[in-house]
């Protein structure tokens, strides 16, 4: 389902996300950037890189560590958020920019050990905040992200 949708979507986004618009991208509420959905790692790049301030920093660390844990990493952005997914078992994570955090989802969350610290209105989705003066434990996300990419993704 990923990859398919990444072949026939790819030429088309990466072209959109890369942008003619001189201004860059939109920011909407919370300044996160608004770029057409698109399959493939330049939409998702097209996104970090217009996220503001320290928030793009922690985008970088989040796309650096979710390619080096999971190498065969789907990427796509859709409804104005970059998702990670994994060919044939559908999306793990995604993360989205807030005024004050970046909101990092993982879509089966409740079955991560430990689970991630904030609950979400869906069943099985938990997330992470992450604030702009607070340290990442990268060696426990790395884990969540290796633990999330091995479980059945969501189909969107």
């Amino acid at each position: 389902m990923i990859a398919r949708a990444a072949t026939r979507g790819t030429d088309v986004t990466e072209k959109r996300a890369t942008g003619s618009d001189a201004q860059g991208p939109t920011l909407l509420a919370g300044g996160n950037p608004q770029i057409p959905k698109g399959y493939g790692d330049a939409p998702v790049q097209a996104y970090i890189a217009a996220m503001p301030g320290w928030k793009r920093d922690v985008g970088c660390r989040i796309d650096a560590l979710v390619t080096r844990v999971v190498p065969e990493v789907q990427k796509a952005v859709k409804w104005n958020s970059p998702f990670y997914g994994v060919e044939g078992q559908g999306w793990f994570l995604s993360f989205h920019c807030f005024a004050k955090y970046v909101k990092v989802a993982f879509f089966r969350g409740t079955a991560l050990t430990p689970v991630p610290p904030v609950a979400s209105r869906q069943k099985e989705v938990r997330y992470l905040h992450i604030r702009e003066a607070e340290p990442i434990d990268e060696t426990r996300f790395a884990d969540w992200i290796g633990q999330a990419s091995r479980l059945p993704g969501e189909r969107m």
